[in-house]
C-alpha cells in the first residue's frame, strides 16, 4: 500500500499538467518581477532627466531676464512657476567679506559658504553644470547681475520623487501580487488546455488496451503533434479491431461448425472399434463417413477462414485479369458432374472481358455461385453460366433449373448458414457459407449483385463487374421476377 502511494505521488509530481503549470507560473512571476524593477528604475531616471531639463529651462529664462536688466521679481516669478529655488552670489575672487552676500530670488535661505562651495564645482568654466545629491538637484552657471560677475545657483527638490516612488512601490507590490495570482490562474488554465488532449488520448488508449474497440480517437486537435498521435492510434485501433474481429469470428465459427462433424467422427470411430471391426463392409462404410466428415471439416476450415478475413476487412491486391478465361477454367472443374451425375452445364461466355479485382476472390465468387446452382438444380439438373458485356460492365449470370426461392426467403439467402427449405439435390458438399462469402467479396469490391427467382422456374444469380469509376457507393442485391 505504501509503495502504491509513493508511486502515485511520484507520478503526480511528474504530471505534465503540474510541470507546465509550474513552468508558466515561474515564467509569469519572472516577467512581472522584471517589469516592476524596470518601472521603478525608469521612473527615477525619467524624473531626474525631467528635473535637469527644468533647471536648464529655468537657467535660460533667468539669463534672458538678466540680459534685459530685469529685476528680482521677474526671476522669482519664473522660479515659482517652475518650482525651483534660485540664488545669486557674486564672484568670491577679490570680494571682501562684507560683500559676500546672497541674493535669494526664491526659496529658503542658504548660506554663502554653501553656495560658494557649489560655485567652486563649476571650476571657472563658462556655461553651467548640474549636480545631484542630498535629496535635490542643483545647477550652477556664470551670470552677470547689475554689472558684476556672479554665479546663478538653481535647486530642485527630489522629495516629490521619493514620495512618488514610495506610492508607486506600494502600487507595484499590490499590482504585482494581483498579477502573480492571475498569472498562476492563467498558467493553470493554459496547462489544462494543453494537457487535456494528451489526457484524453491516454484515457482512450487505456480503454483500447482493455479491448474496447468501439471507441474512436478524436482528431483535429489544436496541436499537430497530438493530432498525428491520435491518427496513429486510430489506425492502430482499426487494425487491432480487425484482428480481434477475425479472431472472434474464427472462434465463433469453429465452435458452431466443428461440433457436429467432430461428434460424428468420434461416434463412427467408436463404432469401428467396438462394433464393425470384423465386418469389412460395415467398417468400410463407417470409415467412409469419417473420411467424408473429415473432408467437410477441411472445407469448413477453408470457408471459415475466408469469411473471417473478408468480414475483418483485410484488403487484397487488385490486378487486371481476363474474367472470361477465369470463368471458363472454373466451370470446367464441374465437368465431372456431367459424366458421373448427369448434369448439363451450359456456358455462354463472351471473350476478352477484363476486370480489375482480387483474382482469387472473384474466382471464389464464380465457383460458389456455380456450386450453389448445382446444389439447387432440381430434377432437371441443368445449369447455365452466362458472361457478357453490358454497357461498360461485364455481367455474370448463373441460372439453375430448380424450384426457385420463395419471395419471403430472398432477403435471407445471403446470410451465413441459411438454406432454403425447398427440396434439392446436393451431390457437392457445402458448408452454408458459400453465398455469405460471395456477398462479402462483392461488397468489398463494390460490385452490384442480386438474385432473380420465380418459384417453379429456377433462380438467376447475377453480378455486374464494373469499372472503378462506375461502381456505386452502396452496392445492394436486387430481387424480382426473372426476365
Amino acid at each position: 500500500m505504501a509503495e502504491t502511494m509513493r508511486k502515485r505521488r511520484a507520478s503526480t509530481l511528474r504530471s505534465l499538467n503540474l510541470i507546465l503549470w509550474l513552468a508558466f507560473s515561474l515564467f509569469a512571476f519572472a516577467v512581472i518581477l522584471v517589469c516592476v524593477l524596470l518601472q521603478n528604475l525608469l521612473v527615477g531616471k525619467n524624473y531626474k532627466q525631467s528635473a535637469y531639463e527644468t533647471l536648464e529651462t529655468a537657467s535660460a529664462r533667468i539669463a534672458e531676464i538678466f540680459a534685459a536688466d530685469g529685476g528680482a521679481d521677474e526671476v522669482a516669478s519664473v522660479a515659482g512657476e517652475l518650482g525651483i529655488s534660485a540664488y545669486l552670489i557674486y564672484d568670491a575672487n577679490g570680494v571682501s567679506e562684507n560683500d559676500r552676500s546672497v541674493v535669494a530670488f526664491y526659496g529658503a535661505e542658504r548660506s554663502y559658504d554653501d553656495l560658494a562651495g557649489l560655485a567652486d564645482l563649476l571650476g571657472g568654466e563658462e556655461g553651467g553644470k548640474c549636480f545631484s545629491g542630498d535629496g535635490e538637484i542643483a545647477r550652477v552657471s556664470t551670470a552677470e547681475y547689475n554689472g558684476r560677475a556672479a554665479f546663478l545657483c538653481l535647486f530642485l527638490s527630489l522629495r516629490p520623487l521619493g514620495d512618488f516612488e514610495a506610492a508607486f512601490r506600494s502600487v507595484s507590490v499590490v499590482t504585482g501580487l494581483a498579477a502573480v495570482v492571475l498569472g498562476f490562474a492563467a498558467s493553470g488554465l493554459v496547462a489544462l488546455l494543453v494537457t487535456r488532449p494528451v489526457t484524453e488520448v491516454t484515457d482512450r488508449a487505456k480503454e483500447l488496451a482493455r479491448g474496447d474497440y468501439r471507441l474512436h480517437f478524436k482528431k483535429d486537435y489544436f496541436c499537430s503533434e497530438i493530432d498525428e498521435l491520435s491518427s496513429a492510434l486510430e489506425y492502430a485501433r482499426s487494425e487491432i479491431s480487425k484482428a480481434d474481429s477475425l479472431q472472434r469470428e474464427l472462434i465463433a465459427n469453429v465452435s458452431h461448425d466443428f461440433k457436429t462433424p467432430l461428434t460424428m467422427i468420434k461416434a463412427y470411430a467408436s463404432m469401428i472399434r467396438e462394433i464393425s471391426g470384423d465386418n469389412k463392409e460395415k467398417r468400410d462404410r463407417d470409415a467412409q463417413v469419417i473420411i467424408d466428415e473429415a473432408d467437410r471439416l477441411a472445407l469448413l476450415v477453408s470457408d471459415v477462414l475466408d469469411l473471417s478475413k473478408l468480414r475483418a476487412g483485410i484488403e487484397e491486391e487488385q490486378v487486371p485479369f481476363d474474367l472470361s478465361e477465369e470463368t471458363r477454367t472454373i466451370v470446367e472443374r464441374f465437368g465431372y458432374l456431367e459424366e458421373t451425375q448427369g448434369y448439363r452445364i451450359e456456358t455462354e461466355i463472351e471473350d476478352g472481358l477484363t476486370i480489375t479485382a482480387a483474382r482469387a476472390r472473384i474466382g471464389q465468387v464464380v465457383y460458389n455461385l456455380v456450386g450453389n446452382a448445382v446444389n439447387y438444380a432440381g430434377e432437371e439438373k441443368r445449369v447455365r453460366v452466362k458472361l457478357f458485356r453490358k454497357g461498360e460492365a461485364a455481367r455474370l449470370e448463373v441460372i439453375d433449373s430448380g424450384k426457385g426461392i420463395p419471395p419471403e426467403e430472398l432477403e435471407f439467402i445471403w446470410d451465413r448458414y441459411y438454406r432454403s427449405e425447398q427440396a434439392h439435390v446436393r451431390p457437392v458438399q457445402g458448408t452454408g457459407l458459400g453465398l455469405s462469402i460471395v456477398k462479402s467479396v462483392l461488397l468489398a469490391h463494390g460490385f452490384p449483385f442480386g438474385v432473380i427467382s420465380e418459384q417453379g422456374k429456377g433462380s438467376c444469380f447475377w453480378v455486374e463487374f464494373m469499372k472503378e469509376e462506375k461502381k456505386p457507393k452502396k452496392p445492394a442485391g436486387r430481387r424480382g421476377k426473372k426476365a
